[in-house]
């Protein structure tokens, strides 16, 4: 619309030749446009746009200001946070490495505990079967014992009952005693 306006207005000041003003004034007129109307029209735009400027843009710059400055902390706080978060990793990468060197020293410790233990029991083991074979051995030895001298006893009791009979008399008590006797001593020989 604005290079009609100047092309008119051009047209007409050709035709007066006067002032750019009286050139102005016949164009207006010529599309029935009042002066004072389009001062009235410019004042109430510069109103209008100082009111909305005021009430509308000027808030929303600052709400738009305040939204940014939220935007910027929140990306720092997240770039901390994320520092924090490699900081807490790290350091529970380390308290693994730690608790590992830890477990296994005490796996370590406990093998060599459990190695011991072995031993020792082994060792007791052996000292309660090399026991066991002794008294084992002291027992058979005394049976050994009781056994020979039950059989002396029963070899000199059949060595008085034979001599009894190959004698065909009857033989006393100090007889059977010394009989006894040398059969005993007979066999302590053998």
């Amino acid at each position: 619309m604005l290079p009609i306006l100047l092309a008119t207005a051009e047209a007409t000041t050709h035709g007066a030749q006067s002032g750019p003003i009286e050139g102005l004034k016949q164009t207006f007129e010529h599309f029935g446009v009042e002066p004072k109307f389009v001062l009235f029209q410019v004042i109430s735009f510069l109103l209008l746009f100082a009111v909305l400027y005021k009430f509308g843009v000027k808030p929303t710059l600052t709400t738009m200001d305040e939204r940014n400055a939220k935007i910027a902390s929140g990306l720092k706080n997240a770039e901390e946070t994320q520092a924090r978060l490699a900081a807490a990793a790290q350091e529970s990468a380390q308290i693994v490495r730690n608790a590992q060197l830890e477990a296994q020293k005490s796996i370590d410790e406990a093998r060599k505990s459990a190695k011991e233990f072995a031993e020792k029991q082994q060792a007791e083991a052996v000292t309660r079967a090399a026991d066991i074979l002794a008294k084992a051995q002291q027992a058979i030895e005394l049976e050994h014992k009781k056994m020979l001298d039950q059989a002396r006893t029963e070899i000199a009791r059949l060595v008085v009952k034979t001599t009894e009979q190959v004698l065909a008399k009857k033989l006393t008590d100090a007889d059977r005693a010394a009989y006894n006797e040398a059969a005993a001593k007979e066999l302590s020989f053998l």
